[in-house]
Protein backbone atom coordinates (compact mmCIF):
# COMPACT_ATOMS: atom_id res chain seq x y z
CA UNK A 1 0.00 0.00 0.00
CA UNK A 2 1.49 3.35 -1.04
CA UNK A 3 1.50 5.97 1.67
CA UNK A 4 0.95 9.65 0.96
CA UNK A 5 3.56 11.68 2.81
CA UNK A 6 2.78 14.88 4.66
CA UNK A 7 -0.94 14.30 5.09
CA UNK A 8 -3.00 17.29 6.17
CA UNK A 9 -5.43 17.47 9.08
CA UNK A 10 -8.55 19.41 8.15
CA UNK A 11 -8.40 22.90 9.60
CA UNK A 12 -4.61 22.68 9.94
CA UNK A 13 -3.42 26.33 9.98
CA UNK A 14 -0.04 25.34 8.49
CA UNK A 15 -1.69 23.68 5.49
CA UNK A 16 -4.04 26.59 5.00
CA UNK A 17 -1.15 29.05 5.07
CA UNK A 18 0.72 26.93 2.53
CA UNK A 19 -2.31 26.89 0.23
CA UNK A 20 -2.55 30.69 0.37
CA UNK A 21 1.15 30.96 -0.42
CA UNK A 22 0.84 28.57 -3.41
CA UNK A 23 -2.15 30.50 -4.78
CA UNK A 24 -0.27 33.76 -4.49
CA UNK A 25 2.74 32.31 -6.31
CA UNK A 26 0.51 30.79 -9.00
CA UNK A 27 -1.20 34.12 -9.56
CA UNK A 28 2.15 35.85 -9.97
CA UNK A 29 3.44 33.24 -12.41
CA UNK A 30 0.28 33.31 -14.52
CA UNK A 31 0.52 37.09 -14.73
CA UNK A 32 4.10 36.80 -15.99
CA UNK A 33 2.98 34.29 -18.63
CA UNK A 34 -0.02 36.34 -19.76
CA UNK A 35 2.00 39.56 -19.94
CA UNK A 36 4.90 37.96 -21.85
CA UNK A 37 5.41 39.04 -25.49
CA UNK A 38 5.62 35.90 -27.75
CA UNK A 39 8.04 37.56 -30.14
CA UNK A 40 10.46 38.51 -27.39
CA UNK A 41 13.87 36.92 -27.18
CA UNK A 42 13.12 35.96 -23.59
CA UNK A 43 10.78 33.15 -24.69
CA UNK A 44 12.94 30.56 -22.92
CA UNK A 45 12.32 32.44 -19.70
CA UNK A 46 8.56 32.11 -20.34
CA UNK A 47 8.85 28.33 -20.74
CA UNK A 48 10.62 28.14 -17.40
CA UNK A 49 7.87 30.18 -15.82
CA UNK A 50 5.25 27.87 -17.34
CA UNK A 51 7.02 24.85 -15.84
CA UNK A 52 7.11 26.51 -12.41
CA UNK A 53 3.43 27.37 -12.76
CA UNK A 54 2.66 23.72 -13.56
CA UNK A 55 4.63 22.59 -10.47
CA UNK A 56 2.83 25.11 -8.28
CA UNK A 57 -0.53 24.01 -9.65
CA UNK A 58 0.30 20.35 -9.00
CA UNK A 59 1.43 21.20 -5.47
CA UNK A 60 -1.85 23.02 -4.87
CA UNK A 61 -3.78 20.05 -6.28
CA UNK A 62 -1.83 17.66 -4.05
CA UNK A 63 -2.61 19.78 -1.01
CA UNK A 64 -6.29 19.80 -1.93
CA UNK A 65 -6.38 16.03 -2.32
CA UNK A 66 -4.69 15.49 1.02
CA UNK A 67 -7.10 17.85 2.73
CA UNK A 68 -10.09 15.98 1.30
CA UNK A 69 -8.69 12.75 2.70
CA UNK A 70 -8.08 14.20 6.15
CA UNK A 71 -10.35 13.13 8.99
CA UNK A 72 -12.14 15.54 11.25
CA UNK A 73 -11.81 13.03 14.09
CA UNK A 74 -8.72 12.57 16.25
CA UNK A 75 -7.19 10.00 13.87
CA UNK A 76 -6.74 10.02 10.10
CA UNK A 77 -6.05 7.43 7.46
CA UNK A 78 -3.07 7.93 5.16
CA UNK A 79 -4.65 7.33 1.74
CA UNK A 80 -3.35 4.94 -0.89
CA UNK A 81 -4.95 6.85 -3.75
CA UNK A 82 -6.88 3.85 -5.11
CA UNK A 83 -10.26 5.55 -4.68
CA UNK A 84 -11.93 2.46 -3.23
CA UNK A 85 -13.54 4.26 -0.29
CA UNK A 86 -11.20 2.62 2.24
CA UNK A 87 -10.55 5.96 3.94
CA UNK A 88 -13.95 6.17 5.66
CA UNK A 89 -13.79 6.28 9.45
CA UNK A 90 -16.58 3.72 9.63
CA UNK A 91 -14.44 1.26 7.66
CA UNK A 92 -11.45 1.86 9.93
CA UNK A 93 -13.51 1.38 13.11
CA UNK A 94 -15.28 -1.72 11.76
CA UNK A 95 -11.88 -3.42 11.41
CA UNK A 96 -10.60 -2.17 14.78
CA UNK A 97 -10.27 -4.71 17.64
CA UNK A 98 -12.87 -4.08 20.34
CA UNK A 99 -10.27 -3.65 23.08
CA UNK A 100 -8.78 -0.68 21.20
CA UNK A 101 -12.03 1.29 21.33
CA UNK A 102 -13.10 3.46 24.24
CA UNK A 103 -16.39 2.12 25.71
CA UNK A 104 -17.61 5.73 26.06
CA UNK A 105 -16.63 7.32 22.74
CA UNK A 106 -16.58 4.13 20.61
CA UNK A 107 -13.46 5.56 18.94
CA UNK A 108 -9.90 4.28 18.85
CA UNK A 109 -8.24 5.24 22.13
CA UNK A 110 -5.51 7.84 21.94
CA UNK A 111 -4.63 7.94 25.65
CA UNK A 112 -5.91 4.72 27.29
CA UNK A 113 -6.12 4.79 31.10
CA UNK A 114 -7.24 2.25 33.70
CA UNK A 115 -9.79 3.17 36.37
CA UNK A 116 -10.37 1.57 39.79
CA UNK A 117 -12.44 -1.32 38.39
CA UNK A 118 -9.67 -2.33 35.96
CA UNK A 119 -11.58 -1.15 32.87
CA UNK A 120 -9.75 0.90 30.25
CA UNK A 121 -11.08 4.14 28.72
CA UNK A 122 -9.73 7.02 26.66
CA UNK A 123 -8.58 9.66 29.13
CA UNK A 124 -10.60 12.71 27.97
CA UNK A 125 -13.88 10.80 27.91
CA UNK A 126 -13.56 9.08 31.29
CA UNK A 127 -12.27 12.33 32.80
CA UNK A 128 -15.36 14.13 31.54
CA UNK A 129 -17.51 11.33 33.04
CA UNK A 130 -15.82 11.78 36.43
CA UNK A 131 -15.90 15.58 36.25
CA UNK A 132 -19.67 15.37 35.83
CA UNK A 133 -19.86 13.88 39.32
CA UNK A 134 -20.21 10.22 38.36
CA UNK A 135 -18.58 7.76 40.77
CA UNK A 136 -19.31 4.49 38.99
CA UNK A 137 -17.64 2.58 36.18
CA UNK A 138 -19.62 3.31 32.98
CA UNK A 139 -19.22 -0.28 31.78
CA UNK A 140 -19.70 -2.35 34.95
CA UNK A 141 -21.66 0.19 37.06
CA UNK A 142 -19.44 -0.67 40.03
CA UNK A 143 -18.82 2.11 42.55
CA UNK A 144 -15.27 3.43 42.19
CA UNK A 145 -13.04 3.17 45.25
CA UNK A 146 -11.00 6.09 43.89
CA UNK A 147 -10.87 8.31 40.80
CA UNK A 148 -7.19 8.03 39.92
CA UNK A 149 -6.38 7.26 36.29
CA UNK A 150 -3.45 4.94 35.49
CA UNK A 151 -1.97 4.98 31.97
CA UNK A 152 -2.43 1.68 30.14
CA UNK A 153 0.89 1.55 28.28
CA UNK A 154 0.29 -1.97 27.01
CA UNK A 155 -2.91 -1.06 25.16
CA UNK A 156 -1.38 2.19 23.97
CA UNK A 157 1.54 0.36 22.34
CA UNK A 158 -0.76 -2.19 20.71
CA UNK A 159 -3.00 0.58 19.34
CA UNK A 160 0.01 2.43 17.94
CA UNK A 161 1.35 -0.72 16.26
CA UNK A 162 -2.05 -1.62 14.81
CA UNK A 163 -2.53 1.89 13.41
CA UNK A 164 0.98 2.05 11.98
CA UNK A 165 0.55 -1.27 10.16
CA UNK A 166 -2.63 0.03 8.51
CA UNK A 167 -1.44 3.47 7.56
CA UNK A 168 -3.47 5.19 10.26
CA UNK A 169 -1.68 8.15 11.75
CA UNK A 170 -2.56 10.21 14.79
CA UNK A 171 -2.19 13.97 14.72
CA UNK A 172 0.61 15.55 16.75
CA UNK A 173 0.40 14.29 20.35
CA UNK A 174 0.93 17.79 21.73
CA UNK A 175 -2.20 18.92 19.90
CA UNK A 176 -4.39 16.11 21.26
CA UNK A 177 -6.84 18.10 23.30
CA UNK A 178 -9.24 16.45 25.70
CA UNK A 179 -12.78 17.56 26.42
CA UNK A 180 -11.57 20.07 29.02
CA UNK A 181 -9.07 21.74 26.71
CA UNK A 182 -5.92 20.18 28.21
CA UNK A 183 -3.27 18.96 25.80
CA UNK A 184 -0.61 16.36 26.49
CA UNK A 185 1.87 19.23 26.48
CA UNK A 186 -0.17 21.00 29.18
CA UNK A 187 -0.20 17.83 31.26
CA UNK A 188 3.56 17.41 30.92
CA UNK A 189 4.08 21.02 31.95
CA UNK A 190 1.81 20.54 34.96
CA UNK A 191 3.81 17.57 36.23
CA UNK A 192 7.09 19.40 35.59
CA UNK A 193 5.86 22.20 37.87
CA UNK A 194 5.10 19.66 40.60
CA UNK A 195 8.58 18.21 40.28
CA UNK A 196 10.04 21.65 40.98
CA UNK A 197 8.54 21.48 44.48
CA UNK A 198 11.56 19.32 45.32
CA UNK A 199 14.00 21.86 43.87
CA UNK A 200 15.49 25.14 45.12
CA UNK A 201 13.44 27.76 46.95
CA UNK A 202 13.48 30.08 43.93
CA UNK A 203 12.16 27.32 41.64
CA UNK A 204 9.55 26.32 44.24
CA UNK A 205 8.33 29.92 44.39
CA UNK A 206 8.08 30.29 40.62
CA UNK A 207 6.31 26.94 40.19
CA UNK A 208 3.89 27.59 43.08
CA UNK A 209 2.93 30.99 41.69
CA UNK A 210 2.27 29.52 38.25
CA UNK A 211 0.20 26.65 39.68
CA UNK A 212 -1.81 29.14 41.70
CA UNK A 213 -2.64 31.11 38.54
CA UNK A 214 -3.33 28.04 36.40
CA UNK A 215 -5.71 26.46 38.93
CA UNK A 216 -7.50 29.78 39.34
CA UNK A 217 -8.00 30.56 35.66
CA UNK A 218 -8.33 27.10 34.08
CA UNK A 219 -10.73 24.67 35.83
CA UNK A 220 -9.32 21.67 33.95
CA UNK A 221 -5.97 22.16 35.70
CA UNK A 222 -7.76 21.51 39.00
CA UNK A 223 -8.91 18.16 37.62
CA UNK A 224 -5.31 17.19 36.81
CA UNK A 225 -4.60 16.82 40.53
CA UNK A 226 -7.05 13.91 40.57
CA UNK A 227 -5.06 11.97 37.98
CA UNK A 228 -2.20 11.00 40.30
CA UNK A 229 -2.16 10.07 43.97
CA UNK A 230 1.20 11.82 44.30
CA UNK A 231 0.14 15.22 42.92
CA UNK A 232 -1.09 16.78 46.16
CA UNK A 233 1.80 15.49 48.32
CA UNK A 234 4.21 16.82 45.68
CA UNK A 235 2.51 20.21 45.73
CA UNK A 236 2.71 20.47 49.51
CA UNK A 237 6.22 19.09 49.91
CA UNK A 238 7.76 22.48 50.85
CA UNK A 239 5.16 22.91 53.62
CA UNK A 240 5.50 19.36 54.95
CA UNK A 241 9.28 19.72 55.25
CA UNK A 242 9.14 22.88 57.33
CA UNK A 243 11.00 22.74 60.63
CA UNK A 244 11.59 25.18 63.48
CA UNK A 245 14.88 26.27 61.98
CA UNK A 246 13.70 26.17 58.40
CA UNK A 247 10.78 28.56 58.02
CA UNK A 248 8.95 28.63 54.71
CA UNK A 249 8.83 31.99 52.86
CA UNK A 250 5.41 33.62 53.46
CA UNK A 251 4.74 34.16 49.74
CA UNK A 252 5.46 30.49 48.96
CA UNK A 253 3.12 29.35 51.74
CA UNK A 254 0.40 31.69 50.47
CA UNK A 255 0.70 30.43 46.89
CA UNK A 256 0.58 26.77 47.94
CA UNK A 257 -2.39 27.21 50.29
CA UNK A 258 -4.23 29.21 47.64
CA UNK A 259 -3.54 26.51 45.05
CA UNK A 260 -4.98 23.99 47.49
CA UNK A 261 -8.07 26.18 47.79
CA UNK A 262 -8.39 26.43 44.00
CA UNK A 263 -8.22 22.70 43.39
CA UNK A 264 -10.62 22.04 46.31
CA UNK A 265 -13.29 23.98 44.43
CA UNK A 266 -13.41 21.12 41.90
CA UNK A 267 -16.17 18.80 43.16
CA UNK A 268 -14.34 15.64 42.14
CA UNK A 269 -11.33 16.68 44.22
CA UNK A 270 -12.99 17.41 47.57
CA UNK A 271 -12.79 13.90 49.00
CA UNK A 272 -9.36 13.22 47.53
CA UNK A 273 -7.92 16.45 48.94
CA UNK A 274 -9.37 16.06 52.44
CA UNK A 275 -8.33 12.42 52.71
CA UNK A 276 -4.73 13.15 51.72
CA UNK A 277 -3.19 12.82 55.22
CA UNK A 278 -1.09 15.98 55.21
CA UNK A 279 -3.72 18.38 53.84
CA UNK A 280 -5.99 19.20 56.80
CA UNK A 281 -3.12 19.49 59.35
CA UNK A 282 -1.32 21.90 56.98
CA UNK A 283 -4.49 23.94 56.51
CA UNK A 284 -5.00 24.13 60.28
CA UNK A 285 -1.37 25.18 60.66
CA UNK A 286 -1.88 27.86 57.98
CA UNK A 287 -4.82 29.23 59.99
CA UNK A 288 -2.43 30.02 62.82
CA UNK A 289 0.47 31.60 60.94
CA UNK A 290 1.20 33.29 57.66
CA UNK A 291 -0.12 36.33 55.84
CA UNK A 292 -3.74 37.27 56.46
CA UNK A 293 -4.44 36.16 52.87
CA UNK A 294 -2.93 32.75 53.64
CA UNK A 295 -5.00 32.36 56.80
CA UNK A 296 -8.16 33.52 55.06
CA UNK A 297 -7.61 31.15 52.13
CA UNK A 298 -6.94 28.26 54.52
CA UNK A 299 -10.32 28.95 56.14
CA UNK A 300 -11.93 29.17 52.69
CA UNK A 301 -10.37 25.82 51.73
CA UNK A 302 -11.80 24.18 54.87
CA UNK A 303 -15.19 25.67 54.04
CA UNK A 304 -15.03 24.33 50.49
CA UNK A 305 -13.91 20.85 51.58
CA UNK A 306 -16.64 20.70 54.24
CA UNK A 307 -19.27 20.49 51.51
CA UNK A 308 -18.72 16.71 51.80
CA UNK A 309 -20.21 15.29 55.03
CA UNK A 310 -17.37 12.85 55.69
CA UNK A 311 -14.94 15.76 55.38
CA UNK A 312 -16.84 17.67 58.07
CA UNK A 313 -15.97 14.91 60.53
CA UNK A 314 -12.31 14.82 59.50
CA UNK A 315 -11.94 18.59 59.81
CA UNK A 316 -13.81 18.68 63.13
CA UNK A 317 -11.50 16.08 64.64
CA UNK A 318 -8.39 17.88 63.38
CA UNK A 319 -8.52 20.72 65.89
CA UNK A 320 -9.59 23.30 63.29
CA UNK A 321 -12.24 24.99 65.43
CA UNK A 322 -9.80 26.74 67.78
CA UNK A 323 -7.82 28.49 65.00
CA UNK A 324 -11.02 29.26 63.05
CA UNK A 325 -12.61 30.90 66.08
CA UNK A 326 -9.38 32.80 66.84
CA UNK A 327 -9.35 34.09 63.26
CA UNK A 328 -12.98 35.16 63.65
CA UNK A 329 -12.21 36.85 66.95
CA UNK A 330 -9.37 38.89 65.44
CA UNK A 331 -11.97 40.54 63.25
CA UNK A 332 -9.97 41.10 60.07
CA UNK A 333 -12.56 41.91 57.35
CA UNK A 334 -10.80 39.67 54.81
CA UNK A 335 -10.85 36.62 57.06
CA UNK A 336 -14.07 36.92 59.08
CA UNK A 337 -16.44 35.81 56.33
CA UNK A 338 -14.31 32.80 55.38
CA UNK A 339 -13.88 31.64 58.97
CA UNK A 340 -17.59 32.15 59.74
CA UNK A 341 -18.59 30.20 56.62
CA UNK A 342 -16.29 27.32 57.57
CA UNK A 343 -17.63 27.21 61.16
CA UNK A 344 -21.23 27.23 59.91
CA UNK A 345 -20.69 24.39 57.46
CA UNK A 346 -18.79 22.27 59.96
CA UNK A 347 -21.49 22.68 62.62
CA UNK A 348 -24.11 21.10 60.38
CA UNK A 349 -22.77 17.85 61.85
CA UNK A 350 -24.05 17.59 65.44
CA UNK A 351 -20.81 16.30 66.99
CA UNK A 352 -18.99 19.37 65.69
CA UNK A 353 -21.33 21.70 67.58
CA UNK A 354 -19.88 20.51 70.87
CA UNK A 355 -16.34 21.07 69.56
CA UNK A 356 -17.19 24.63 68.51
CA UNK A 357 -18.81 25.41 71.87
CA UNK A 358 -15.85 24.00 73.82
CA UNK A 359 -13.49 26.22 71.80
CA UNK A 360 -15.39 29.36 72.82
CA UNK A 361 -17.49 29.95 69.71
CA UNK A 362 -20.54 31.28 71.59
CA UNK A 363 -18.83 34.15 73.42
CA UNK A 364 -16.80 35.23 70.37
CA UNK A 365 -19.83 35.17 68.06
CA UNK A 366 -22.07 37.01 70.50
CA UNK A 367 -19.40 39.70 70.97
CA UNK A 368 -19.14 40.22 67.21
CA UNK A 369 -22.94 40.40 66.88
CA UNK A 370 -23.08 43.09 69.57
CA UNK A 371 -20.41 44.95 67.58
CA UNK A 372 -22.69 44.65 64.51
CA UNK A 373 -20.04 42.72 62.61
CA UNK A 374 -21.16 40.09 60.06
CA UNK A 375 -24.47 39.81 61.90
CA UNK A 376 -26.25 37.76 59.22
CA UNK A 377 -23.67 34.95 59.09
CA UNK A 378 -23.04 34.86 62.84
CA UNK A 379 -26.72 34.73 63.77
CA UNK A 380 -27.09 31.71 61.49
CA UNK A 381 -24.27 29.97 63.39
CA UNK A 382 -25.78 30.82 66.78
CA UNK A 383 -29.17 29.50 65.66
CA UNK A 384 -27.51 26.24 64.69
CA UNK A 385 -25.57 26.03 67.98
CA UNK A 386 -28.75 26.73 69.98
CA UNK A 387 -29.67 23.06 69.62
CA UNK A 388 -26.68 22.27 71.87
CA UNK A 389 -27.40 22.39 75.60
CA UNK A 390 -24.14 24.03 76.70
CA UNK A 391 -24.45 26.70 74.00
CA UNK A 392 -27.92 27.64 75.24
CA UNK A 393 -26.66 27.88 78.81
CA UNK A 394 -23.80 30.16 77.73
CA UNK A 395 -26.14 32.40 75.78
CA UNK A 396 -28.23 32.86 78.88
CA UNK A 397 -25.19 33.55 81.05
CA UNK A 398 -23.76 36.07 78.56
CA UNK A 399 -26.92 38.18 78.41
CA UNK A 400 -27.85 37.34 74.85
CA UNK A 401 -31.61 37.85 75.31
CA UNK A 402 -31.66 41.65 75.12
CA UNK A 403 -29.25 41.77 72.16
CA UNK A 404 -31.43 39.34 70.23
CA UNK A 405 -34.61 41.29 71.05
CA UNK A 406 -32.96 44.50 69.83
CA UNK A 407 -32.16 42.87 66.48
CA UNK A 408 -35.77 41.65 66.10
CA UNK A 409 -37.02 45.21 66.67
CA UNK A 410 -34.46 47.01 64.51
CA UNK A 411 -33.39 44.67 61.72
CA UNK A 412 -35.21 44.81 58.37
CA UNK A 413 -33.99 41.27 57.58
CA UNK A 414 -36.67 38.58 57.99
CA UNK A 415 -34.06 35.80 58.17
CA UNK A 416 -32.20 37.55 61.00
CA UNK A 417 -35.46 37.96 62.93
CA UNK A 418 -36.17 34.27 62.38
CA UNK A 419 -32.76 33.19 63.68
CA UNK A 420 -33.07 35.48 66.70
CA UNK A 421 -36.48 34.14 67.74
CA UNK A 422 -35.27 30.56 67.25
CA UNK A 423 -32.36 31.22 69.65
CA UNK A 424 -34.68 32.98 72.14
CA UNK A 425 -37.06 30.02 72.01
CA UNK A 426 -34.22 27.65 72.92
CA UNK A 427 -33.13 29.94 75.78
CA UNK A 428 -36.56 30.31 77.35
CA UNK A 429 -37.23 26.59 77.04
CA UNK A 430 -34.02 26.01 78.99
CA UNK A 431 -34.26 28.79 81.59
CA UNK A 432 -37.62 30.02 82.85
CA UNK A 433 -35.97 33.00 84.54
CA UNK A 434 -35.35 34.51 81.09
CA UNK A 435 -39.10 34.62 80.52
CA UNK A 436 -39.22 37.73 82.68
CA UNK A 437 -37.09 39.67 80.18
CA UNK A 438 -39.28 38.48 77.35
CA UNK A 439 -42.46 39.49 79.19
CA UNK A 440 -41.10 43.00 79.80
CA UNK A 441 -40.17 43.31 76.13
CA UNK A 442 -43.63 42.19 75.09
CA UNK A 443 -45.37 44.58 77.48
CA UNK A 444 -43.35 47.60 76.30
CA UNK A 445 -42.85 46.95 72.56
CA UNK A 446 -45.11 44.03 71.60
CA UNK A 447 -42.10 42.58 69.77
CA UNK A 448 -43.17 38.94 70.01
CA UNK A 449 -46.77 39.62 69.00
CA UNK A 450 -45.67 41.56 65.94
CA UNK A 451 -43.32 38.76 64.85
CA UNK A 452 -46.09 36.20 65.42
CA UNK A 453 -48.16 38.19 62.90
CA UNK A 454 -45.60 39.33 60.33
CA UNK A 455 -42.62 36.97 60.51
CA UNK A 456 -41.64 34.01 58.37
CA UNK A 457 -43.61 30.81 58.98
CA UNK A 458 -40.84 29.47 61.24
CA UNK A 459 -40.54 32.79 63.08
CA UNK A 460 -44.32 32.80 63.66
CA UNK A 461 -44.18 29.29 65.15
CA UNK A 462 -41.33 30.18 67.51
CA UNK A 463 -42.87 33.52 68.56
CA UNK A 464 -46.24 31.88 69.26
CA UNK A 465 -44.47 29.13 71.21
CA UNK A 466 -42.82 31.73 73.46
CA UNK A 467 -46.07 33.68 73.88
CA UNK A 468 -47.92 30.53 74.91
CA UNK A 469 -45.22 29.78 77.46
CA UNK A 470 -45.47 33.35 78.78
CA UNK A 471 -49.22 32.96 79.09
CA UNK A 472 -48.90 29.75 81.05
CA UNK A 473 -46.14 31.08 83.25
CA UNK A 474 -47.62 34.48 84.05
CA UNK A 475 -51.27 33.62 83.50
CA UNK A 476 -51.63 36.25 80.79
CA UNK A 477 -54.09 36.34 77.91
CA UNK A 478 -52.80 36.73 74.40
CA UNK A 479 -54.47 36.78 71.04
CA UNK A 480 -52.09 36.14 68.16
Amino acid sequence: MAKMEGAVVEGDPTAEAKAVELKRELKRLVKVIVDDDDGDDDGDFSLDVIDRAKETLLALKDLKVKKSLAKTVSLRKIGDGDGDGGNDESVILSNCPEQFRCPLSKRIMRDPVIIATGQTYDRPFIQKWLNSGNRTCPKTQQVLSHTLLTPNYSIREMVSEWCENRGIKFSDTAQYINEDGITDADRDHFFSLLQKMSSTISEQKAAAKELRLLTKRIPSYRALFGESADSIPQLLKPLSQRTAGNEIPPDLQEDLITTLLNLSIHDSNKKLVAETPMVIPLLVDALKCGTIQTRSNAAAALFTLSAVDSNKILIGKSGAFGPLIDLLDEGHPLAMKDSASAIFNLCIVHENKGRAVREGAVSVILKKIKDKSHVDELLAILAMLSTHQRAVEELGELGAVQSLLNIIRDSPCARNKENCIAILYAICMNDRIKLRELREEENVYGTLSQLARDGTSRAKRKANGILERLNRHFNLTHTA
